[in-house]
């Protein structure tokens, strides 16, 4: 990259005045629904249809209170759904403003990092290889800058930019100048600097934007299932309640009645309630996974964090704090730990091997070892020895063969070229065609570092006076220079982490581009269980078919390219794991892609990297990928808790609503009654059950088999053979009823048995393992405002009179209504037995 000093970019003040004129750099959006909108569509659930044609129906006929108080109902639950809609959408909201993303910009003749959004015409881009570019704009300098610019003409191969002075204008279907970069591509090559020329809509991608906003994006196939299973019990229980209306009006002559109750039976068959899990469990659960420092691209990988069984993690600042420094330099076998210098002043012999250092790494350093070997020189090398007026003409980068990376530096004279170079001390060592003693004496020194857990780089030096430069590095004639070893201390939390993985099941393997020695130290002090050490060499001679028998044992992976992460993910899938992979670069994004969980780093992770990903690590913290497991089999866990119930309770319901018809009963469930438990049923499986603490022993078990489905055929028995237990205890009841009291006091008593019923069902499902008593003293606030709802509203409902009138109830007295309560309770306590040995079966 050509040195950017002299450019000054915007002054703070400018940069505002043209973002309050000219607006954010953002993509048009797309409409946000208001309350009106998201009321009406509301309205249109066949549920509200059902309610709203009731309460026509009762105020048609002059039951003005009955059809006053369905009326009510429905702006009570309207109200509930709209708050549960703005709940989930302001949660994404909050995430999609966290995972705005960070843009270096020069400001103030300084470079910083700005959102994105905050960019205006006339703005200078720092861009760097990894780098999403984020607003249309001109090179200024970096020749030879490569951009993909695929998501804009469907070209996989990348394009060469050159600076402004230097452009033509070249044919394309778009007619721009090759000096023109396009916000949304992809800087795969070379460093350069931009200046902002068009910013959010008025870009290229913000002109092909607006036209998305006219396009009404397709139901995935999750809705789809949802709304067909939906549409399938709402037609089902509309054929019953057309056919129960016609028996009873044809049959028994009483049309309104089996009209009313026609229109109870399809509002208890309706499971609208799955679709309300669906939604808000994954949103809500995405907003608490960023509080836990791990942004949610992709709602899917919340269900599959559960599953996870190998969680494959970069060494440097995910087990280690990322703050490299130097620790020891060896030299003509003279080596210093020069960590325990008494006093800054370093032997001269070392001086060279931290300059060349210097000038083998970037001019503005982002790499945490460059970072290092700068403060390094500063510190240690008196600034008349370190001064250098040498101009950087070329570089070689790293490849896959030659794990070296040289820069090339024109001398005073003119005439000649400095070589600096940095890399594996195997291959430093190599390219500087040294005797083999020599060559053993340096690798040997190279292991004394890395048994010590130090990360250790040669360094070596040449002289170059050709004219056209060579391919292949190794085509100079190098020094050995010395052996530099960094540290990078591992963070104090990592031993916990890796024993609550072992605990929970996940194996963890670490990868790393480290020498084997230094892999090993490090991953003995993290904890990690003894295991073969895979190195890049070794893995290069195996066949798919060895790395799959070989990963199995595998703790440790070192000498790692990017590119064989692919491999180590396809190879652990093939083995049947369900793997989380870390990374950063760009090219970790292929084995991020292929990751069942893909995990990028939000610091120093590349943009790229993040739009690969499931997961963006806010704090790069390994930590924080442990809490998100634990969170992704907790939302899991509660959203099986929440559709048992849901299933459990619809039982007795629509058992309650056509058993009487049947049996001849005067009919007990009308839809007010509906309503009432409905009011019950959609904040506990809303709110309740996702506000749900995990299990103390959610971590200490292996993790969920993904074959097996969110909700279980053993599942689905046990939820029906709850909802059966309720529904006989309460249609026996009613029918007790019908012979003891009148009409009104038996219905009355029959529901306040369903009510006690339904809450214990909340309370019981909220384990799948732990009895009642032990759930009621577990925590949650959000349940036990539900049964003091409940139970109040109960207690009015019967006792005052007008109510009583709206319901069909007669008041019942303090001794019967505990009677009531006590056989609702009993109707649910006798599957605990059950539930507690299908526990100890891990059911």
């Amino acid at each position: 990259m050509e040195h950017s000093e002299n450019i000054i970019g915007l002054t703070s003040v400018e940069a505002a005045f043209r973002l309050q004129n000219e607006g954010s750099n953002a993509l048009p959006a797309q409409k946000k629904r208001n309350v009106l909108v998201i009321a009406l569509e509301a309205l249109r659930e066949p549920m509200f249809v059902l309610l709203l044609c009731a309460a026509s129906l009762y105020l048609l006929i002059g039951e003005f209170h009955e059809g006053f108080f369905l009326l009510l109902m429905v702006l009570l639950t309207l109200g509930l759904t709209l708050y549960q809609e703005n709940k989930a959408e302001r949660a994404l909201e909050a995430l999609q403003a966290m995972s705005t993303p960070q843009a270096l910009a020069i400001r103030d003749g300084r470079p910083q990092y700005v959102d994105s959004k905050t960019l205006v015409r006339g703005d200078v881009l720092v861009l760097s290889e990894g780098d999403r570019i984020a607003a249309d704009g001109i090179l200024m300098t970096g020749p030879g800058l490569q951009v993909d610019e695929s998501l804009l003409t469907g070209e996989a191969v990348p394009v060469y930019k050159t600076t402004k002075k230097n452009s033509e204008i070249f044919s394309s279907h778009m007619n721009v100048s090759s000096s023109t970069l396009f916000a949304g591509t992809l800087v795969v090559q070379g460093d350069g600097a931009a200046e902002i020329t068009k910013t959010g809509a008025q870009s290229e991608m913000g002109r092909i934007g607006s036209k998305l906003n006219d396009i009404t994006p397709e139901s995935s196939l999750l809705q789809k299932q949802i709304s067909k299973l939906i549409k399938t019990f709402a037609l089902l229980g509309i054929a019953l309640s057309t056919l129960l209306t016609i028996v009873q009006g044809l049959f028994h002559g009483e049309w309104l009645q089996g009209l009313l109750a026609g229109i109870a039976l399809a509002m208890s068959m309706m499971p609208e309630e799955f679709a309300v899990i669906l939604a808000v469990f994954p949103a809500l659960g995405a907003w608490r996974l960023a509080q836990a420092k791990v942004l949610t691209r992709r709602l899917s990988a919340i269900e599959t964090l559960g599953t996870t069984s190998v969680l494959c993690t970069d060494k440097t600042g995910t087990l280690t704090e990322n703050k490299m420094k130097v620790a020891r330099l060896y030299i003509d076998n003279e080596e210093i730990d020069i960590e325990q210098l008494a006093v800054t002043r370093l032997p001269e012999i070392f001086h060279s091997c931290l300059n060349i250092s210097v000038l083998a790494s970037r001019a503005v350093p982002f790499d945490p070892m460059e970072k290092a070997f700068y403060s390094a020189r500063e510190k240690f090398v008196p600034p008349a020895n370190s001064q250098d007026q040498r101009k950087m003409v070329h570089e070689y980068v790293l490849t896959p063969g030659l794990r070296v990376m040289s820069q090339c530096w024109k001398n005073s004279d003119q005439k000649t070229y400095f070589i600096a170079s940095k890399g594996a001390p195997e291959e430093i060592v190599a390219i500087c065609k040294l005797e083999k003693l020599h060559q053993q004496r340096i690798l040997a020194a190279a292991d004394r570092m890395a048994a010590d857990g130090l990360r250790v780089l040669g360094v070596a030096s040449a002289i170059f006076e050709g004219d056209v430069w060579p391919n292949d590095q190794r085509s100079f004639q190098f020094t050995f220079s010395g052996l530099i070893g960094l540290v990078d201390p591992l963070r104090e939390d990592i031993p916990d982490a890796i024993e609550k993985c072992r605990t929970a099941g996940i194996r963890v393997i670490m990868i790393t581009g480290d020498y084997p020695l230094t892999a090993m130290t490090i991953a003995r002090h993290a904890g990690l269980q003894e295991g073969i050490v895979l190195t890049g060499d070794m893995m290069a001679l195996l066949d798919d078919a060895q790395l799959v028998e070989r990963i199995e044992t595998t703790t440790v992976c070192a000498r790692i390219t990017p590119e064989q992460k692919l491999r180590i993910v396809q190879a652990l899938k093939a083995a049947g794991e369900v793997v989380a992979m870390t990374g950063d670069g760009v090219n970790d994004a292929p084995a991020l892609k292929a990751a069942h969980v893909g995990i990028a780093m939000g610091k120093r992770g590349t943009q790229v990297a993040r739009e690969a990903a499931s997961l963006v690590l806010l704090d790069d913290s390994f930590t924080s990928i442990v809490r998100a497991i634990r969170i992704g089999r907790t939302i899991f866990g509660n959203m099986r808790r929440a559709m048992t119930y849901l299933v459990s309770i619809h039982v007795p319901i629509a058992g309650m609503a056509l058993a009487p018809l049947l049996l001849g009963w005067p009919i007990m469930l009308y839809p007010m009654h509906i309503v009432f438990l409905e009011l019950i049923i959609d904040p506990t499986c809303s709110l309740v059950f996702e506000n749900e603490e995990p299990d103390e022993s959610i971590m200490n078990s292996p993790p969920r088999n993904p074959g097996v489905p969110l909700f279980t055929n053993s599942a689905l028995l046990m939820a029906l053979l709850e909802g059966l237990g309720v529904l006989i205890v309460v249609a026996l009841v009613y029918s007790l009823a019908l012979d003891n009291m009148s009409e009104s006091g038996a219905r009355a008593f029959a529901f306040t048995a369903l009510i006690t019923a339904n809450l214990m069902l909340m309370i019981s499902n909220r384990s799948l393992k732990n009895g009642i008593t032990a759930m009621l003293r577990k925590h949650n606030s959000i349940m036990w405002g539900v049964i003091v709802g409940s139970v109040s509203l109960l207690f009015f409902v019967i006792q005052y009179p007008l109510l009583q009138n709206i319901f069909y109830f007669s008041s019942l007295s303090l001794s019967s209504m505990l009677i009531a309560i006590t056989i609702g309770f009993a109707s649910v306590i006798w599957h605990l037995p059950l539930k507690w040995y299908k526990a100890q079966k891990n059911y």
